[in-house]
């Protein structure tokens, strides 16, 4: 794009007659993939539906050139441009509008596409064909025509001997995929090819143009599946090929063990450098790592604590806080040590502490002992994951779209706002004033885990919505007046205190954007969002308002942290049903587990060390039969907190297409010391208990849950869709899919994974545990639903290109 400045007037008359500035800016343009782009074959549609075409241009200057190409424009019968003014269009095309200096200006074309081929002594220009572009605010609709010179002409540098113009008129306004500039790359992408320009000088009417025009569509289309001969000195690279995968086959699955040994041998060679990137060389990263450990530190110790209270109350004290903390600062340091994917993180959650419950109340009425039957349960389960692991089983994680998992992404990020707004509101119903006396800590802890609980991963809030519904009297340092009268400034309080943690999170995450402080101190504080949020309000609360008085953890000090289940205290029936539990548990583990990997070496992610399904599960099957035995709770990936963790150590760039600025990730620092960090931070948390660990609030958490439910979804592209039917379609953004896929599919696809998702909620959010113990048969169900119904409804290679990466 060229344009022409001038100087001030009160400077005009020192410089000579004539002189001023020209800006000329230079941009490459991909060739557009008339396989995959479906504005392609409609700019193409649409200008055979309203022709201009002229064959026998006589006129020989450029100027003279244009204006008969408006003119035709203008008096076409279907004119639908009342506005449209010939002398107007004529001065945007060049770059002396507006000039005061008649006959003196530089008379140079705006904006124009040409074809290019790179040599060794420099670019070569294709000469006989000249694409112009223009905007114009007159225009209501996009204008192509297409003329055809009599004779070639010499109209300047890289103009030497023109034959074609083709003129592309648009309003500024537009949808990112129907720009000006993006119809001219229809049209520059067909001329490119010499052949195609030969043929269109041999037609003799607009019928035999149009003919060519077609048939030119079609060679390009099939080009994606075998290049065009004629193209082969140009851009054929800028054409996507969509990989072909190919269906598992049962030898996949053998031998034995062979997952694992790739697995082993990919991850091994670089498991130095996971220790020593960032901290050895030239490039250091340790302020990165100081502020991920502290994150990652906040975001599992404030699950583990709330989980051990919810633990600590449906077992009876069996499995506590303090084992809680244990087997989690146990399990992550063993998992970041020998694990193949060090940046996935390792949780206690909802759906666990849901089958501790039924396993409870097994025990309750069989008169069984519960930590035996505990531990039977978790070995069956690790004996599953085992099998799973040697016979590749993770394999069939392959057949989850990028749609599938953006699906559970979105539902996990639903439960964590869902929660967090039922806690908000059984604060006030107890506070407010809208239900008086009394609560029974026992009776709601348990409706709460029946009625509340969300499923998958949803690591901080359901136990936060159920064990501290109520202060647990022996915890409440006062009198039991304000449990016994509701006061309102507590609900109050506890909003305000919810919103503004979530205020302070958001706000300190997105600080990296401002223009304020010096770069590296705004990337520190985005980094320390979680833990700067939560200890700023939990002061405010604990000590800014001493006389109203919050919710404390419930907590029971462990008599024994290390005990051995008595293994051999079960009958054969008895361990054949906890072999029953472990096998509806091993489901619920292998595909949380390899989800949330899959998640977290997400392309985009750019993580190049490799992956390691097979052996991390075989890894958390081994943690899992330890803290089985010791009576520990179970922990396996948990979402958001893997991916958010990929983030928080990822170098992020801005960047600007069509004018819109998106994210994207340059590299991420694959290092184990961030786990290992938090992990043993976590460990050394048990001598915070209680003691100043209780100070935090619930209204905290509660905003918590609302900051990760709001980053998790930054790159959720069903999220992002869902989004666009609330957008005008010149703000859409260029994705890959509103170029390759129709409007109207788009939005079908969109609806379809809603009602997949209404399917995940009525089973992940149903009041009835045995509905949730099944919910790992329903994702597995998703499978059929996207390879088998889907595909009846739109076309496949639509929901390729919607499931694509880029």
């Amino acid at each position: 794009m060229s344009q022409c400045a001038y100087p001030e007037d009160a400077a005009e008359s020192e410089l000579p007659d004539g002189c001023g500035l020209l800006h000329t800016s230079r941009k490459y343009l991909k060739l557009k993939n008339f396989e995959e782009e479906i504005r392609a074959h409609r700019d193409l549609d649409g200008f055979l539906d309203r022709a201009s075409i002229i064959l026998n241009e006589t006129a020989t200057s450029l100027d003279d050139v244009l204006r008969a190409m408006l003119l035709r424009l203008v008096h076409k019968p279907d004119n639908t441009e009342p506005d449209c003014n010939v002398d107007l269009l004529m001065a945007v095309l060049f770059t002396d509008a507006g000039t005061p200096m008649e006959g003196k200006a530089v008379h140079l074309l705006s904006d124009t596409i040409q074809g290019v081929t790179a040599t060794v002594t420099g670019v070569q220009y294709q000469q006989s064909w000249l694409c112009i572009i223009c905007t114009s605010k007159s225009l209501l609709k996009r204008h192509v025509c297409i003329s055809r010179l009599v004779r070639p002409q010499n109209w300047g540098e890289n103009c030497c001997e023109v034959r074609f113009v083709i003129l592309v008129l648009a309003p500024p306004k537009m949808k990112s995929t129907k720009t000006a500039t993006e119809v001219g790359r229809t049209f520059a992408t067909m001329f490119l090819d010499i052949t195609f320009r030969q043929k269109l000088l041999k037609t003799r009417t607009e019928e035999e143009f149009k003919e060519a025009l077609v048939h030119q569509r079609q060679l390009l289309t099939v080009m994606d599946q075998g290049p065009n001969p004629s193209l082969k000195n140009y851009s054929i690279s800028s054409i996507c090929v969509q990989k072909s995968h190919q269906p598992l086959q049962h030898k996949d699955f053998f031998p034995v063990g062979k997952g694992i040994r790739e697995d082993f041998a990919r991850r091994f060679p670089v498991y130095s450098l996971d220790f020593t990137d960032g901290i050895i060389g030239k490039n250091k990263a340790v302020g990165k790592f100081i502020t991920t450990t502290l994150f990652l530190y906040f975001a599992c110790l404030l699950p583990t604590i709330a989980f051990g209270s919810l633990n600590d109350e449906i077992t009876y004290g069996a499995i506590d806080v303090q084992k809680t903390i244990a087997g989690q600062s146990i399990g992550g340091l063993l998992y970041a040590l020998f694990s193949g994917q060090p940046l996935v993180v390792l949780l206690t959650t909802a759906p666990l502490a849901l089958y501790t419950h039924v396993i409870r109340g097994i025990c309750d009425d069989y008169e069984l002992d519960f930590n035996t039957f505990y531990a039977w349960t978790g070995l069956w389960n690790s004996f599953f994951l085992a099998l799973y692991a040697l016979f590749n089983f993770s394999l069939i994680m392959s057949l989850f779209k990028r749609s599938t998992e953006e699906i559970i992404a979105l539902f996990i990020s639903m439960t964590f706002v869902l929660d967090a707004v039922k806690g908000t509101v059984k604060i006030f119903q107890k506070y407010y004033g809208i239900s008086h006396g009394n609560h029974n800590a026992d009776h709601i802890s348990v409706l709460s885990l029946l009625g509340l609980g969300t499923s998958l991963n949803t690591s901080f809030h359901t136990a936060l919505n159920t064990s501290l519904l109520a202060n647990p009297p022996e915890l409440t340092s006062v009198s039991s007046r304000s449990a016994e009268h509701p006061s309102r400034e507590t609900a109050v309080l506890s909003l305000l205190i919810m919103l503004g943690t979530l205020w302070l999170s958001y706000t300190l995450y997105q600080f990296k954007k401002s223009p304020y402080l010096h770069p590296y101190m705004r990337e520190i504080l985005s980094d320390c969002a979680l833990p700067i949020s939560v200890l700023t309000f939990s002061l405010i609360s604990s000590y800014g308002f001493r006389e109203i008085k919050m919710s404390k953890f419930r907590y029971n000090p462990s008599e024994s942290l290390f005990k051995i289940a008595e293994m051999q205290s079960l009958s054969l029936g008895a361990i054949g049903s906890a072999m029953g539990l472990g096998f509806l548990l091993s489901m619920l583990f292998f595909i949380e587990q390899n989800l949330v990997a899959a998640l977290a070496n997400a392309p985009e992610n750019r993580l190049v060390k490799g992956t390691a399904y097979h052996w991390d599960l075989l890894l958390v099957a081994v943690i899992n039969t330890g803290l089985s035995l010791f009576g520990m709770p179970w922990i396996h990936a948990a979402y958001p907190h893997s991916p958010l963790h990929v983030r928080a150590l990822a170098v992020v760039e801005e960047r600007v297409e069509n004018g819109h600025i998106y994210e994207t990730i340059v590299n991420v620092w694959e290092t184990r010391l961030t786990t290992l960090g938090a992990s043993i931070l976590v460990g050394f948390s048990l001598l915070l208990l209680p003691v100043p660990l209780q100070w935090i609030p619930k209204p905290v958490l509660y905003g918590l849950f609302l900051y990760i439910a709001l980053t998790s979804i930054d790159a959720n592209q069903l999220f992002e869709r869902m989004a666009l039917l609330l957008k005008d379609q010149a703000s859409y953004p260029p994705t890959h899919y509103i170029r390759r896929v129709p409007q109207r599919k788009i939005h079908y696809f969109t609806g379809l994974q809603v009602l997949q998702l209404l399917l995940l909620c009525a089973f992940g959010m149903s009041p009835l545990p045995y509905m949730k113990m099944i919910f790992p048969l329903i994702m597995m169900a998703m499978i059929p639903i996207r390879y088998k119904l889907l595909p009846r409804i739109i076309e496949a290679k639509y929901l390729d290109a919607m499931d694509a990466e880029h």
